[in-house]
């Protein structure tokens, strides 16, 4: 029965489409930077064989209707073992290497026939749901991986077991252009004509970096690179993650996946992400979401950026001084950025410093202050602000803080642009509003980590 004066009654707020619109609207600039740029995903066995697989391979279909350009390179352990205990052999591994003799290699090759083609089979399913005819995405495959042997390792012979000598990237990236998903497997083919078993992270990070990819994604057991209480680690860089690498659990997904991501970085890939292959639209959330679910690994920060000394005081004061007299950052003395150096962070460019920025912890209310943030005018269009950012995010995650604030008078969209919100002065620690400037009336933004 309706109201009594003949108003329509409002219908109840659907709390699964208020979290999606701003979900996708945050999606869009994500849509935008991906189109036409080449993805690497790498991908074990394991993938094919799990019960999310065919929402996975959903997914893949949907970044290439995006116009994203996909290289597919999937792995066949747990079917090459299968098919082994059927024919009564058991396998052999080397420092995580399949030891591949003639007799097991005919179950390699099978086996990675067959996962290929449920990977097809797959990728040419229409989805369930579609209202519309779905778009068809074509599959290529070719011999683009030259292969040759490892040879003898530590005493032992590695038989049929391989490693990259080149990849085809003029036939990759022709297949690309044409709109078609290369799928790889790996196999690889020396120029005598031999076939060889290859590790699925070898292949994936040579093609990646012969391609000049934008990203390198690898699925893992875990959901990415765990600390030492079990939490994803959401960035980090090549430094970083070469002694973490190094630490590894032995014969863990981390010990040969993370080398292999820091090598493509090093090499020119854009970006690389460890992301777990259990949690149904991974790749999705870690692409199309601001802080992902997994681990992103890049070359672009800590490698030229360091913590301040106070043989840099010089250098501070000439980034910070100009933005001083504009009124763009509050004025600081000598000796005040003397006591305080220890909260700087650098960028540097051919060593030179150009652009730097402050951690200000206020422990007793679990919140910090990024501050100070400048770059040299000439370098302001190439990202150092934004990793300036990122490394404080960072360092102020390692001391537990789980909100970062801003005050700021000229860069308020600089800031919303990259997470931060609006908020009120009495939302500053208690510290920081006794010392709030109301004749400077800066704009106060968060951004919880």
């Amino acid at each position: 029965m309706g109201p009594r004066n003949g108003n329509p009654v409002a219908a109840p707020p659907n709390t699964e489409l208020s979290a999606f619109v701003p979900s996708f609207r945050g999606s869009a600039p994500y849509i935008h930077a991906f189109r036409g740029k080449t993805f690497v995903v790498a991908f074990g066995g394991e993938v094919v064989a799990d019960d999310t697989f065919l929402n996975f391979i959903a997914d893949l279909n949907l970044l290439a209707s995006l116009g994203i350009r996909l290289v597919l390179v999937h792995g066949a352990r747990p079917q090459v073992e299968k098919l082994l205990e059927q024919r009564g052999m058991e396998s052999r591994y080397h420092k995580g290497i399949r030891v591949t003799d003639a007799s097991h290699l005919g179950s390699v090759i099978g086996a990675s026939a067959r996962a290929r083609a449920r990977i097809e089979a797959a990728l040419s399913m229409a989805p369930r749901t579609a209202a519309v005819t779905p778009i068809h995405n074509r599959v290529i495959g070719g011999n683009f991986v030259v292969a040759k042997p490892i040879g003898v390792v530590d005493g032992v012979d590695m038989k049929y077991s391989g490693e990259v000598r080149r990849i085809d990237a003029q036939a990759i990236n022709d297949c690309l252009k044409d709109g078609d998903i290369v799928l790889m497997s790996t196999l690889g083919y020396s120029t005598s004509g031999d076939t060889f078993n290859l590790t699925v992270e070898e292949v994936a990070t040579q093609t990646a970096i012969a391609l000049k990819a934008s990203k390198l994604i690898f699925l893992l057991d875990t959901p990415g690179v765990l600390d030492a209480e079990g939490a994803v680690i959401s960035t980090l860089y090549t430094r970083e993650a070469s002694a973490i690498a190094n630490n590894a659990p032995q014969a863990s997904d981390v010990q040969f996946f993370l080398p292999a991501a820091v090598r493509a970085c090093q090499k020119g890939v854009g970006r690389a992400h460890l992301i777990g292959r259990k949690l149904d639209g991974v790749i999705l959330q870690e692409l199309f979401t601001r802080d992902g679910v997994g681990t992103m690994i890049s070359v672009d920060s800590l490698d030229n950026l360091r913590p301040a000394t106070i043989d840099d005081v010089g250098a501070l004061l000439s980034i910070i001084e100009p933005l001083e007299r504009q009124g763009v950052l509050v004025a600081r003395p000598r000796a005040l950025i003397e006591r305080e150096v220890e909260r700087f962070f650098l960028a540097e460019h051919d060593g030179q410093i150009i652009g730097c920025a402050a951690l200000y912890p206020f422990p007793e209310a679990n919140k910090a202050e990024l501050a100070c943030l400048a770059v040299n005018p000439d370098y302001r269009r190439e990202g150092y602000g934004e990793r300036l950012m990122k490394a404080i995010e960072i360092e102020a995650k390692k001391q537990k803080i789980n909100t970062l604030f801003v005050l700021t008078t000229r860069t308020a969209h600089w800031f919303i642009e990259r997470g931060f919100t609006p908020a009120k002065i009495t939302d500053l620690p208690e510290k920081k509003q006794a010392l709030y400037n109301f004749e400077r009336a800066s704009q106060v933004y968060v951004k919880t980590l």
